[in-house]
Order: structure tokens, then sequence, then C-alpha cells
């Protein structure tokens, strides 16, 4: 069933009182907590709305950088600024006319005509919490009660949390809507960051979690390959990438799998009482998902990327930022809607110091190749024009350079939430296209500010969510889901 027509008439979302019988057109059976024996009345409610014209987008993949990608080192960089403001690398032409970029990122040069850029995404906090709470969220003022140490119930629901609410019927074989994946981004202490939860919305719409790489709190990056530490601390990491680790959503009702091994085992004693309960009327969509999850032959595939064919491995880079957007991929494929990539756990990008020399040698090289990868794939099987992919991180970094001479032994950038620039692809997507415009050190737009508003509203837009859309709270209230205007010029 389209998405696109169970939103509701403009009139039903702008007086935000609805009916029972109107809230359940507006696609709010699992925020109500009514079963899939309603699917009936939501088909009949589907014939008697009309389609809006919307984005046509059928998935996302939601690439994040967290630690803050410097926009200077990346994406927009100002080869006439001052020394310590331009830094060392140098730009490279694109192939769209006029566009350049960091020469080390060389593969995604070759392909400018398949993704465009926002120069102009600014928000208020230099604080890593604060600002993946705005980025992972759309909302760029924090919510009463913030807390940098904790995600809470207070915390506004996260973009995917949201995409998944507003895109559920549409999911195939009741797969989850939204997946986190290869890991949940946890501080170096061991405290979880906001932000990445459903908040506000409840336990219930929180999105799918793959623990598929264990936490390491002094090494960074694509490992085994491109491991590193930011201040050479001379731990060992010996990771291993391990998929499927599954952590499911609170109240699911079962136990949690991990391991691949204990997974396959229990595959067969599960399925057919799994599918037995799943034809009951009153076994609600989350647990349907975790039928899915755990039965589906193609949902194995996509989780089991270490053992993909060779020249998949290959293509996307045999380390954890290869394995997971190959993983994300094969999981869009499948019939999941939005998944989140983290490339990096916490702090990845967070380069203060030895910025060059880990992102020329350790963080360019494998994004460059797994995302251009991901690129090929999709453009090959023709799925590109129907998947959007968004890459950003939580801020951008300052424009002069600086030397925290007692942690490292070479300059890096710190943060700065004025300015970043963020990626798009696909999912309608023109290429070659450049959005905004920066100043002459790259620290504030001078033409086109978007916000964090508008990069959600850009994300809802193309996967066809209208823009009077609603998500209902467990008094049957609703919550607009829009908060800011879609980047027209990208599409």
């Amino acid at each position: 069933m389209s998405s696109r027509a169970i939103h509701g008439k403009s009139s039903d979302w702008q007086h935000g009182c609805l009916t029972r019988r109107q809230a359940i057109q507006a696609g709010a059976v699992g925020i109500l907590g009514l079963g899939m024996n309603h699917l009936g009345g939501l088909r009949q409610a589907n014939a008697e709305v009309g389609s809006a014209q919307l984005g046509k987008a059928k998935s996302l993949i939601f690439i994040f950088l967290s630690g803050g990608l410097s926009q200077h080192d990346s994406f927009d960089m100002k080869p006439g600024a001052p020394e310590d403001v331009r830094g060392e690398f140098k730009p490279i032409a694109t192939k769209t006319p006029g566009l350049q970029i960091c020469e080390h990122l060389p593969r995604l040069a070759q392909r400018s005509e398949m993704w465009s850029l926002c120069r102009s995404i600014t928000h208020g906090s230099n604080e890593h919490s604060a600002g993946h709470h705005m980025m992972l969220t759309g909302h760029s003022e924090l919510p009463t009660g913030f807390s940098p140490n904790s995600p809470k119930r207070t915390d506004r629901a996260s973009i995917a949390a949201v995409a998944g609410y507003a895109t559920r019927e549409r999911q195939k074989n009741n797969l989850p809507t939204a997946v986190v994946l290869p890991e949940r981004l946890v501080h170096n202490s061991g405290r979880v960051i906001p932000g990445q939860h459903a908040g506000e919305m409840g336990p219930k719409h929180d999105p799918w979690i793959i623990e598929a790489s264990p936490f390491h709190n002094m090494s960074y990056g694509a490992f085994p390959e491109y491991a590193f530490d930011h201040q050479d601390r001379g731990k060992p990491d010996d990771r291993v990438f391990q998929a499927p680790q599954l952590s499911l959503p609170h109240g699911l009702g079962m136990e949690s799998v991990h391991g691949r091994l204990e997974l396959l085992k229990s595959l067969k004693r599960q399925r057919r009482d799994l599918a037995h309960h799943a034809q009951v009327e009153n076994f609600d969509r989350l647990r349907q998902g975790a039928v899915s999850l755990l039965t589906e032959s193609s949902v194995h595939d996509a989780l089991d990327v270490t053992s993909a064919d060779a020249k998949d491995l290959d293509r996307y880079g045999r380390n954890s930022f290869g394995w997971s957007l190959l993983m994300a991929r094969k999981l869009v494929g499948a019939g999941v809607t939005l998944v989140q990539v983290n490339l990096g756990n916490d702090e990845t990008w967070d380069t203060h110091g030895n910025a060059f020399p880990h992102l020329k040698n350790n963080l360019f090289p494998p994004t460059d190749q797994a995302v251009s990868a991901l690129l090929d794939d999709l453009q090959a099987t023709g799925e590109l024009d129907e998947t959007m992919i968004v890459m950003a991180g939580e801020f951008g970094r300052t424009p002069k350079i600086t030397l925290l001479e007692k942690n490292y032994k070479l300059p890096g950038r710190d943060h700065w939430g004025a300015l970043q620039s963020v990626f798009f692809a696909g999912g309608g997507v023109q290429g070659g296209n450049v959005i905004g415009k920066s100043d002459a050190l790259g620290a504030y737009p001078t033409e086109h500010p978007v916000k964090p508003e508008g990069l959600a509203a850009t994300i809802y837009h193309a996967l066809g969510i209208p823009a009077t859309a609603a998500w209902y709270d467990a008094e049957d209230r609703p919550h607009h889901i829009y908060h800011g205007e879609p980047i027209a010029e990208l599409f």
C-alpha cells in the first residue's frame, strides 16, 4: 500500500482534531495499539484519498559521520584562503564543470553526476551530544530537560524513527521500517549519545539496532584495515565485524539474539512458532518485524556481509565501512525503508589533531571506496532513482587550524556548528548540483542557509511523506512531522 495516500486530507492535519476513523486513515495503527486486522480499513481509506505529488524514493540510506567532517578538507575547499585556513589538501576537478572537491576523494569526483551538495547546513551548537541530537532528529532547538550525558524519552524523535513511522504501511514482508547499523553511537566514556531513538514517540518506535561492530573506546575508523587512534594511545584493536547481532526494541517480548551461529541455530526452531503467532490478529507489528528478521532469507543474506561475493567485498572494501554500506544496500534491496549507517563509532571524525594524516590515510580512502561502490550498485540496477543517500555529521570544523599540543602531535580543527557540507544522491536528486554557499573562510553560510529542520524535511519529502503528516501519541494527539521546508533545489 502506498504511504502517500494514508495521511489524510490537508484540512484534517491543519485542524489537529481527528476522529478515530480519521486517525486510522492517517496511519496511526501502530501508535494506537491496534492490530493487523485493521489493514483492511486502511486499504479502503487508501482508495478514498488521492495521492500527492511528492518525492519518489522508496528507501533512504542515511550515512552519519559522527565527530564532524571538516568542510574545508572535503566538499567546500578554500584554496584561496590563508594557509592556516585552507589546510594541506588540494582540490581536484570533478566530472561536473566548476565543481571541485578534495584530492583524496577521487572516486566520488568521477561520479559527481550522481550526487549534489548543500554547502550551507547550519545550527547553533559546537557540542557533540547537542549536535548529534539536532542533526539526527532535525530540530535546532534542544528539548526541555535535554541531557548531553544520556538519552531521555522527552528527547525529540530521530529522523529514522519518524520516517519509519510515517512509511510503515508500505513496508514489504513486515520488515522493520528503520534500522541503524553497525552500532549505536556510544561515547568513549560509555554513555549513549542522545538523538538516536524515538524519544517522545515511545520505545515501540525505536529504530532496530544491528550491533555488528563491537565497542572500542580508543580505536576509530574502518577496522581492521583502517583502524586508528586520534591520540596514538597504543590500545590494541582486535574487533571482529560479525553480523547479525540484533538488539530488538524495548518491549518486544523475546530475548535478543546475539551472534550469527546462535541465530542460525534458533531459526529452524523458531520459524514454525513465530509464523503461527504472526497470524494471530492481535500480534502487533513490532513482533511481526521480529518474525521477518528471523525468517526472511533475503535478510539473512543482507546481514551476513562478511561472507558476501568476493567481487562485492573487493568493491566496497573489506573493512567496517565497506561491510556496513554493503549491508545497508542489501537491506534496502530486501525492503527496509530507512537504514542509518554510522561510518565509524562516536567521534571517529572528530579530527582535533593529526587531522590531515588521519583523513588522508584512514578516513577518506574507505569512505570514498564504499560510497562510490554503493552509487555504482544502485545505478547499475536502476534503484538509484528510488533510493536516496544522505551523508552528514553533527557539525563541521573550525575555519582556523589549531594545535592542541597536550594531546596531539599534529594540528587539526575544532567543532563548528555554524557550517557543514551535506552530500545527497539518488531518490530524485539532480546530480552535479551545489546548493548554498559559504563565505571566503568557510565559516558561515552566505546563501541559502539550511537548518536541521530543512534537512529532515528534505528526507521526508523524498520519501513521499506529505507536508501535512503527523504522528500520534498515546493520547491520540497529533504532532507535526515537518518543521521546515525541503531543499527544493536538490530536486
